[in-house]
C-alpha cells in the first residue's frame, strides 16, 4: 500500500483476506472508507486504523472469534463510529457459537485508565520540573510522553511497574520559554485502545523587547515595537530620559496576544520639538526590559545662533570659570576672504589712480585722450583727420605761435580764407577757421612725401603749438 499515498477508498471483499499486518495504511493518510466484508478474518487490530479518519469501515460477514482483541469493534458499535451501528456485525465463541458482536462479554477487557500528576505545570525559566503519568487497566497497558518539538532537555524514567499500573515519569531540564504553552501529552494503549491526557506547560520569563524600530511614517508617524514576556509585561514611554505622558497628538497602541505584545507609540503631526530618543520599558515582576530609539521628524526651521556666542559664567569661587565658545573655523575664513577682496580692490584703485594722472593729461588743443580731430568732427575740411599717435610731447620742441610739428619738424600755418564765412571776422579767434599749407617734405623713415592737396603719412605723430588763434 505505499505505493498509494493518494488512495481514499479500499475495497477487498469476499476474497478470503484472513490478516492484514501492522502498519499496512501508514502510508495512506487520505484512506477514509475501507470494506473488507465477506473475508475470513477471526481478529483485527485497531492500532491498523489510528492514523486514519475513518467515515466508514464495513466488516460484515467475517469470521471473527469472540476475544479482548475485537472488544474494540464492540465498543465503536456502542459509540456509532466508522458506521458499526448500521452493520449486522457477529463472532463465535470458544464453544463454536456465533453470537452478536453487542453480547459479546469479556472479563478483564477494558480500555487503560491514565492519570499525570498535574493538570497545569508552571515554571520559571531555567529551573528543572518533573511530571508523572500513570496507566492502568487490563490487560496493562504501556505508557509514554509524546514531546515531539519540546525544546528543554526531558528524559523519560519508568517509575514502577506493578502488576495493573504503568507509571512513567517525564523530568525537564532547564525549562526554556520557548516552550511556553506547550502541551505535554501521555498516552497508554493496550490491545482494546489507547487513552491520553496533556498538562499545559507555562513558563515564567522576564520581559523581551524583541523589535523596536525608528519612526515610519503610515497614516501617522510609528514607532513599532514587539515585546515578549509573561506574565505580560506593563509598557511605558520615556522621552530623553523623562516620563512620557500620552496626549492627543502622542498616544500608544497595543495589542496582546499571550505572551506577545505589538504596537505603535503614535505621533499626530510632530514637529522638530518631537526629536529625541524614546525609551520602551517593559516590565513585570521577574524583571525590566529597556531599549531606545532615535525618533527625527523634522529638521529645525532656523540655525542656532548660540554657536557665535562667548559666554562668561561666574563662580564665587576663588578662580572664576570661564566658559568661551569659539567662532566656527568657516566664519574666521569668510572674514580673511572678505578683508583680502578688498585690499586688493584698493590696490587696483590706485593703480587705476596713477595711470589716470600718467596718461590721461590734456594736449595743448584741450582734447584728452591718444587720438583728437582738429574741427572735432569726423567729416572736417582739413586734411589732417588724426592727430597725437606719436609718444614725443609737444613740449620737447622749440614751437612758435602758428606752427604744426610733424614728427621733428615744424610746418607754419597759413590761413585761407576760402573757408570762413559771410558774415564772420576772421580776426575774431571765436569764428575763425584755418587750412594748414604744407610744402612737400620727406619725413625720415617714409618715402612718399606730404603734398599740397592733404597729408597722407602712415603712424605719423602730429603736434599743434597753439597759435594766437586757439581752436
Amino acid at each position: 500500500m505505499e505505493l498509494y499515498t493518494g488512495l481514499q477508498r479500499l475495497t477487498i471483499k469476499n476474497s478470503g483476506l484472513r490478516s492484514i499486518q501492522p502498519r499496512a495504511f501508514d502510508k495512506n493518510p487520505h484512506l477514509h472508507y475501507i470494506n473488507l466484508s465477506g473475508n475470513r478474518l477471526t481478529t483485527l487490530s485497531w492500532q491498523l486504523f489510528k492514523t486514519l479518519r475513518l467515515t466508514e469501515l464495513r466488516l460484515e460477514r467475517n469470521m471473527f472469534s469472540c476475544s479482548c482483541d475485537i472488544r474494540w469493534i464492540q465498543l465503536w458499535q456502542e459509540k456509532g463510529e466508522a458506521s458499526f451501528q448500521y452493520q449486522d456485525l457477529h463472532c463465535t465463541t470458544r464453544e463454536s457459537r456465533v453470537i452478536s458482536m453487542q453480547e459479546m462479554n469479556i472479563s478483564q477487557c477494558d480500555l487503560p485508565e491514565i492519570s499525570v500528576s498535574h493538570v497545569n505545570l508552571t515554571v520559571c525559566e531555567g529551573e528543572n520540573a518533573v511530571i508523572t503519568c500513570n496507566g492502568s487497566g487490563s490487560p496493562l497497558p504501556d505508557v509514554d510522553w509524546m514531546v515531539v518539538n519540546l525544546r528543554s532537555i526531558n528524559t523519560h524514567q519508568t517509575n514502577a511497574n506493578w502488576t495493573n499500573v504503568h507509571s512513567i515519569n517525564l523530568t525537564l531540564v532547564n525549562v526554556t520559554s520557548e516552550d511556553n504553552g506547550f502541551l505535554l501529552t501521555c498516552i497508554a494503549e493496550n490491545v482494546v485502545g489507547m487513552s491520553n491526557a496533556s498538562v499545559l506547560l507555562t513558563v515564567y520569563y522576564p520581559p523581551r523587547i524583541v523589535a523596536l524600530l525608528e519612526p515610519i511614517r503610515h497614516m501617522e508617524h510609528c514607532i513599532e515595537f514587539l515585546v515578549h514576556g509573561n506574565p505580560p509585561p506593563q509598557v511605558h514611554w520615556l522621552y530623553n530620559g523623562q516620563l512620557l505622558r500620552e496626549t492627543e497628538f502622542i498616544r500608544m497602541e497595543l495589542f496582546q496576544e499571550g505572551e506577545v505584545l505589538d504596537g505603535c507609540l503614535l505621533f499626530n503631526h510632530p514637529t522638530h520639538y518631537n526629536n529625541g530618543n524614546y525609551t520602551i520599558v517593559a516590565t513585570n515582576y521577574l524583571g525590566t526590559a529597556n531599549q531606545t530609539v532615535r525618533g527625527h521628524f523634522l529638521e529645525k526651521p532656523f540655525p542656532s545662533i548660540s554657536d557665535g556666542i562667548i559666554t562668561f559664567e561666574y563662580s564665587p569661587s576663588p578662580t572664576p570659570l570661564i566658559t568661551v565658545t569659539h567662532k566656527p573655523e568657516e566664519d574666521t575664513f569668510g572674514v580673511s576672504i572678505a578683508v583680502g577682496l578688498a585690499a586688493f580692490a584698493c590696490v587696483l584703485l590706485v593703480v587705476l589712480f596713477i595711470m589716470i594722472n600718467k596718461y590721461g593729461r590734456r594736449s595743448k588743443f584741450g582734447m584728452k585722450g591718444p587720438v583728437a580731430v582738429i574741427s572735432g568732427e569726423e567729416d572736417s575740411a582739413s586734411p589732417l583727420h588724426h592727430i597725437n599717435h606719436g609718444i614725443t610731447t609737444p613740449s620737447s620742441l622749440d614751437t612758435g605761435p602758428d606752427t604744426v610739428v610733424i614728427g621733428m619738424t615744424r610746418i607754419p600755418v597759413i590761413e585761407n580764407p576760402q573757408y570762413f564765412r559771410q558774415g564772420h571776422n576772421c580776426h575774431k579767434p571765436d569764428t575763425c577757421f584755418r587750412e594748414i599749407m604744407l610744402n612737400p617734405i620727406t619725413l625720415p623713415g617714409h618715402s612718399n612725401p606730404l603734398n599740397h592737396h592733404g597729408i597722407y603719412v602712415e603712424d605719423v605723430s602730429v603736434y599743434f603749438s597753439k597759435g594766437r588763434h586757439g581752436f
